[in-house]
């Protein structure tokens, strides 16, 4: 799974600190779903979408391989 998670954070001029207390997780939290390391529960990616004012989809995307 591709994320824009850290281009959109970025756009609205948030710091990784700021999102994550904004949605009540912890920076390092962000840090990995930012990285890929992580893949955010259904919760924390529409919480995620709604602190950042778009879709899940926007900031999530299936890559080919997330569908075999």
């Amino acid at each position: 799974m591709m994320s824009h998670l850290a281009e959109h954070r970025k756009a609205r001029g948030l710091t990784q600190a700021q999102l994550a207390e904004a949605v009540g997780v912890s920076r390092k939290t962000v840090n990995t779903v930012e990285n890929r390391v992580f893949v955010p529960s259904t919760l924390l990616a529409l919480k995620l979408a709604r602190e950042l004012g778009v879709t899940v989809e926007d900031i999530f995307v299936l890559e080919e391989a997330d569908c075999a």
